[in-house]
């Protein structure tokens, strides 16, 4: 009977029978995050989905077809959501002047106040998810992640929309 070598070198530091591929790893991250998320912003009626909408929608005023395309939901689920925004006062959907077809998604003023607590509540969230990573090495996950979601195909533009942050 062969045992295994289970010296402290190779055992998981993250507490796992095994060693995750980085796919899988971003899943159990993805879903901690979510969970995290979920309860911070309980106390500001928001979900994350709400959140990812208002944060795109801070970002740059867009059509709800762009904005379908950016989160990467069902557009019947993106009408829900944004109801439940605009019903709540955050957004505001006007025709675009240039095509009456289309909407326009914008925050309103109770929306870039309600955005200061979603903001507070992801910085909360995120000290949690990195408290093991400096600042300089959270900035270099960042770049990697966006990289990869970049050219994946995950986030299109999100390595650009980093360069214009930076």
């Amino acid at each position: 009977m062969t045992t295994t070598d289970r010296t402290p070198e190779k055992t998981p530091k993250m507490g796992l029978a095994y060693t995750p591929t980085p796919g899988l790893l971003l899943v159990k991250m993805g879903r901690a995050a979510e969970r995290g998320f979920t309860e911070e912003l309980k106390p500001t009626g928001l979900t994350p989905r709400h959140m990812g909408v208002l944060f795109e929608v801070d970002a740059r005023p867009t059509s709800q077809q762009a904005l379908i395309e950016s989160i990467g939901v069902d557009p019947s689920k993106l009408v829900g959501l944004l109801n439940d925004l605009e019903a709540d006062g955050l957004i505001v959907r006007r025709r675009d002047p240039d095509d009456r077809r289309r909407h326009i998604v914008e925050l309103s003023k109770e929306g870039r106040s309600k955005m200061g607590a979603a903001k507070q509540a992801a910085s909360r969230v995120e000290d949690r998810l990195f408290a093991g990573l400096d600042a300089k090495e959270r900035k270099q996950l960042l770049a990697l992640l966006a990289q990869v979601a970049d050219s994946s195909g995950v986030l299109e533009g999100c390595v650009q929309l980093l360069r214009l942050s930076a």
